[in-house]
């Protein structure tokens, strides 16, 4: 064996990219029932959140390149699930709201949750650790501070 090479199930960022990828694959079935794919529903979620947002403070939220979201957030509103306007007062800012149809979706993801528990087999109390630990690791990584770290609610 090579001192010099780790294999790829000895290597963190390799068990990251593939959960990444299992997540999206259980979630594939019920987003594709809902019209939409899983960067798409990163864009719902972040209005979920706060409604209203600039292109660039939900590229912002989701760590992407403001071209990332743009074709995002444009099928999204000729699906019907957003609007966009451009800001009144600077014109090169496009904000985005979500419509009723978009609003209606948000139930149907409730079901993540607990698809996900069911198949790790973890408790809610573990997952939320485990999300604990893994957004204290990416502020490491980024260099930002998250001070919501200590009260993370698990969440998927």
């Amino acid at each position: 064996m090579d001192p010099h090479f780790t294999p790829l199930d000895d290597r963190l960022c390799f068990a990251i990219y593939s959960t990444s990828i299992a997540i999206n694959r259980l979630y594939k079935p019920v987003l594709d029932e809902m019209g939409i794919t899983y960067p798409q529903y990163l864009v719902l979620s972040a209005l979920w959140e706060k409604d209203c947002q600039s292109i660039g403070a939900i590229a912002d939220r989701l760590s992407l390149d403001s071209s990332t979201i743009t074709p995002l957030v444009k099928r999204l509103e000729l699906a019907g699930f957003l609007r966009r306007h451009r800001n009144a007062v600077d014109e090169r800012q496009v904000h985005v709201h979500v419509t009723e149809k978009a609003q209606a979706l948000k139930p149907r993801t409730s079901c993540f949750k607990d698809m996900v528990v069911a198949k790790s087999g973890m408790s809610l109390e573990e997952m939320g650790v485990l999300n604990k630990d893994i957004r204290r690791f990416l502020a490491a990584l980024t260099e930002q501070e998250h001070p919501q770290a200590a009260e993370l609610a698990y969440e998927i």
